[in-house]
Parts: C-alpha cells; sequence; structure tokens
C-alpha cells in the first residue's frame, strides 16, 4: 500500500498494491493493521455505506458536529472528484481543501479523518461511491458546508454546467454563517 500525504494533516491519498492478468485484477481494499501503520492512527470503522449517483450530483460538504466521522472512501464504478474542507477549529489547515480524482481504474482511496467536511463531484455517466466511517450516523448531528463557499474555493470540474444538488446540499452554510471559527485565525483557504 502506498500512502501520499496531501496539504491538510492527516489527509491521505492510499493507493493498494493491485495485480492485474489477462483475468481481470485483485487487490485488498482493506486491512485494519496496514491501514493503522499506514495512517498512524487506531480507528476502527463501524459503518460501511455505498451511494450511487448521476453525472454531475455534488454531495456535500458534510460532517458531523458531534460523532465526527473519519471517512476512508473510494469509487467501485465510475470517477468522481473527492473532496475535503479541513473544520477543525484548532486546525493549521482550517478552511483549505483538497481534492482527488478517484475512479474504478485508480483504485486509489483518500482517508479523511474525523473533523472533516467531505463531499464529491460525480465525473462518470455514474458512479458507484463506498466508504467506511468510525463513527454512527447521527443526523442530529449532520451539518453542511456550501460547496460554493467563496472563503474556501474548491475548484471543481463543472465545466461550465451547474451541479445537481440535493435539497439539503442546497442550503448549506457558509464556514462564517456555521459557526465554526479558526482559533488560530487561520482561513488562508485552498490548500
Amino acid at each position: 500500500m502506498k500512502t501520499t500525504p496531501t496539504a491538510i494533516p492527516g489527509v491521505l491519498i492510499i493507493e493498494p498494491k493491485v495485480f492485474g492478468d489477462a483475468r481481470g485484477f485483485f487487490f485488498e481494499s482493506f486491512n485494519q493493521k496496514a491501514f493503522n501503520d499506514a495512517t498512524g492512527t487506531d480507528h476502527q470503522f463501524v459503518q460501511d455505506n455505498h451511494s450511487r449517483s448521476a453525472k454531475g450530483v455534488l454531495r456535500g460538504m458534510h460532517y458531523q458536529s458531534t460523532q465526527p466521522q473519519g471517512k476512508l472512501v473510494r469509487v467501485v464504478r465510475g470517477a468522481v472528484f473527492d473532496v475535503a474542507v479541513d473544520v477543525r477549529p484548532e486546525s493549521p489547515a482550517f478552511g483549505r481543501w483538497v481534492g482527488v480524482e478517484l475512479t474504478e481504474d485508480n483504485h486509489k482511496q483518500m482517508w479523511v479523518p474525523p473533523g472533516l467536511a467531505h463531499g464529491f463531484l460525480v465525473l462518470s455517466d455514474s458512479a458507484d461511491f463506498v466508504y467506511k466511517t468510525t463513527d454512527y450516523y447521527a443526523p442530529e448531528f449532520e451539518r453542511c458546508i456550501a460547496w460554493d463557499d467563496p472563503a474556501i474555493g474548491i475548484e471543481w470540474p463543472l465545466e461550465g454546467l451547474a451541479p445537481k444538488l440535493s435539497a439539503k446540499d442546497m442550503q448549506g452554510q457558509s464556514l462564517g454563517a456555521a459557526g465554526i471559527d479558526n482559533v488560530n485565525g487561520d482561513k488562508s483557504g485552498k490548500a
């Protein structure tokens, strides 16, 4: 397994070793010991989720104010642009974002630690997106940061098209309106 750090501390791109031949491929998509060694954490996963979305669907930017969820995310069919935003008030990377293309062919995964907002944009005709979480879904604590918050400045690869949003995601708030204040005073924008 290859891990690549990103501009946000703790957010990692994970690339499993893929064994392929004329018959197809095999890879270990998750191994608790290897994950702990790669991330330097001891997180245990309690829930697996699977979503299917059409091209142009943008889901996010979601986080839980209490019971924050760490997420290990990947795509099993199609392609997405996956994004994490640091909303941890004490973080030196507060307000920054990182994004990576996850596809069924590149097999990349992104580790999004607890305390970050997460979302993705579907680039292919449809995409199956799967992820593990370190805590249970708690709708009473779910929050949504606006996907287009200019203070964050995520560079979504929309190619001039408007994203398809859920009613909940249309109500996303800016970092400031969400009441998240950076204790370091650093709102330096994208990573």
